[in-house]
């Protein structure tokens, strides 16, 4: 272990934890911390800055969860390998069944979706003054159908954002614009070769998978672990497209760490036809450390699609969902989709940029991280007073959190009998990959509280007790 010369500057700015986070990221990277080294403990570390330990704890916890350090009990934080980060060059079917559609949610009382916002909180007032200054404007573009991709504005403003808050580097022309992420994929399948293998985390966005299958690909199931998915059995399954979310993992919430995302990338590299599709789902939420950089943002071979959606930050009834194509696959689009109108209309595209452009957006995503993060303290806290909760996890970011269930019911049969008493509970399994097996699987419900309060928290979890107690 060796001490650490951190100049960190007061007047930057910056928060002290992110220059720390910094710093030894760059010191990882570049190798002068060398793989396995041990790092100073947090205490010897807020000393020797003359900073609280708190500080120091948040930049490691940052470090951690991108794969950067690894903590060991008792003993301290460690440096991992991530020695190929900018170093890799590339070198010169199975049956599913039916997937189910989504439900209804309109008959149920209390809905723990994982899907659900907030509506109480969002600036109404903004939104309708920007729509109703559109709405005044004797502006002719509207009517017509616009750029295949969406509007140059938006799309510029989008692709500002997401180099700020993600680390996504594209121009505005890579962006395409679309109504939902289902219809980007569709788009996708157009510039692709047919007869492709989907590789998805066996735990996966369902829709997404129906999407594939509804196009004809085969989509193969490849397992997990704590690392996300694991990578050498792409090359088992002859898989064409991984498609995975490294920084938020849905329905886990698993962080994939910079040595597997490098594993990733280097697959990809490996052939001319293989990508990556990047869904960076939950991205904006994160409650511990500052949001996971996005896996496009190191890709130096085009290997990445990175695909996004204002469905959790805004509304899911915006239907605005944006793709990042690989500048080689921008000549394919134009041959094979430009001649489509673009899905969303000019007045909604117009509406959005304006929302972007003023700074109303970055300023609901700041008020909403605040809020949602006291919606998932109070879940937590009333969570864990229960004996029938037998873990806890993926709470660090998102819209919910993961219980695992003591029980004698079946995972299915509790979100059966709630569903009779007006509590709509969403299960792990809904989310499995039909043809991986279920054998020995822990019961653990997805707890949404996005679209939530506290009195109707207190009350489902009154329902769920009573169930799970016998009360019938």
């Amino acid at each position: 272990m060796k001490e650490l010369l951190i100049d960190l500057d007061y007047h930057s700015g910056k928060a002290l934890y992110e220059q720390i986070y910094e710093y030894i990221c760059k010191e990882i990277a570049d190798g002068k911390i060398s793989p396995g080294e041990k790092l100073p403990s947090t205490r010897f570390m807020a000393k020797s800055l003359q900073i609280s330990r708190s500080t120091v704890e948040l930049a490691y916890d940052q470090l951690v969860a991108e794969g950067y350090l690894q903590p060991k009990p008792c003993a301290g934080y460690f440096a991992c390998d991530v020695s190929e980060l900018y170093q890799w060059k590339a070198e010169p079917k199975k049956e599913t069944q039916e997937i189910p559609r989504k439900e209804a949610l309109a008959k149920y009382k209390i809905v723990f979706s994982p899907f659900g916002v907030d509506r109480e909180h969002f600036p109404f007032h903004i939104w309708q003054k920007l729509r109703r200054s559109i709405c005044m404007e004797d502006n002719e573009k509207y009517f017509f159908a616009g750029d295949s991709k969406g509007d140059e504005l938006l799309r510029s403003a989008i692709a500002n954002y997401l180099h700020r808050a993600r680390g996504v580097n594209c121009d505005t022309e890579q962006i395409i614009l679309g109504a939902g992420n289902e219809y980007l994929l569709l788009l996708l399948s157009q510039l692709l070769e047919s007869r492709q293998v989907v590789a998805m985390e066996r735990y996966t966005y369902i829709q997404a998978a129906r999407a594939f299958i509804n196009m004809k690909y085969q989509v193969s199931a490849v397992d997990m672990d704590e690392n996300g998915m694991m990578t050498q059995k792409l090359r088992e399954l002859e898989a064409d497209i991984a498609y995975v979310m490294p920084s938020h993992q849905f329905p886990l919430g698993t962080v994939m760490p910079m040595k597997r995302r490098l594993e990733l990338l280097k697959w990809a590299s490996e052939a001319g036809n293989r990508y990556i599709v990047e869904d960076d789902h939950d991205s904006e939420f994160r409650y511990k450390g500052r949001p996971i950089p996005s896996l496009q943002g190191t890709d130096r071979e085009g290997k990445v699609i990175y695909i996004g959606t204002f469905s959790k930050s805004i509304a899911p009834s915006l239907r605005v969902s944006y793709m990042v194509l690989p500048k080689k696959l921008l000549d394919q689009y134009d041959k094979n989709c430009g001649f489509y109108s673009t899905t969303v209309p000019r007045t909604q595209q117009e509406l959005l940029y304006r929302f972007l452009a003023d700074g109303s957006f970055e300023r609901h995503l700041n008020r909403m991280k605040n809020i949602y993060k006291g919606k998932q303290d109070e879940l937590l806290s009333l969570l864990k007073k229960e004996h029938w909760i037998k873990r806890i996890y993926g709470e660090n970011a998102g819209l919910h959190m993961l219980a695992e269930l003591d029980m004698e019911l079946t995972e299915a049969e509790l979100c059966q009998e709630a569903g009779k008493r007006g509590v709509k509970l969403f299960g792990l399994s809904d989310y499995r990959l039909p043809h991986m097996s279920d054998a020995a699987e822990i019961p653990t419900l997805l707890m949404g509280f996005g679209c939530l309060d506290e009195k109707g928290m207190k009350e489902g979890i009154g329902i769920i007790r009573k169930i799970i107690g016998g009360e019938r």
